[in-house]
């Protein structure tokens, strides 16, 4: 098992992969009831969050050694009102997700959230199998050698490694 950082109790059981992708998303709501979704802090997102947009967000860009890129992803938005009663239903959930494939041909891309913080965050995807994870994203230079930024490979030792993590069964991975 490889473990790079400890983990949290809030998150528990979440997959490796950090970003979902939208039929990853659309699965994991069948037979769910409420949707509900963890920050990366641990704090759950208030239950009477709103879904106010869903879309494809395509991102076309040249980086810092001049390599044109592009990207695309499916972004959700969550905000909270006054409105404490309300509740999204994984029902309703997947019915915007279908709308919004019907109506604006959205794409089985990864999936950003964004959420009001102190400004508006954008956060990668996972599922611990009960609760959706936002989880940290972080910005990076694509082009290291044409910036001259050194390439370091962090040299570890497996056995370092492994006496960090918990084993399977544990409850903490």
């Amino acid at each position: 098992m490889l473990c790079l950082a400890p983990c949290e109790k809030e998150s528990l059981h979440v997959a490796k992969k950090l970003i979902m992708k939208l039929s990853e998303v659309k699965k994991s709501l069948v037979g769910m009831d409420q949707v509900s979704f963890i920050l990366p802090n641990g704090k759950n997102v208030p239950k009477h969050y709103h879904l106010t947009e869903i879309g494809n967000v395509n991102k076309k860009f040249v980086d810092c050694g001049g390599k044109v890129r592009e990207e695309t992803k499916v972004s959700f938005q969550l905000w909270t009102s006054i409105d404490l009663h309300h509740r999204l239903k994984s029902e309703k959930f997947a019915k915007i997700i279908s709308t919004a494939e019907e109506t604006i041909d959205l794409q089985d891309a990864e999936v950003e959230v964004e959420y009001q913080g102190e400004t508006i965050q954008k956060f990668g995807l996972n599922f611990n199998g009960e609760q959706f994870v936002l989880t940290q994203t972080k910005t990076d230079c694509l082009a290291k050698e044409d910036c001259g930024v050194p390439v370091q490979k962090v040299k570890t030792k497996l056995s370092e490694l492994a006496s960090a993590c918990c084993e399977p069964g544990e409850g903490c991975c």
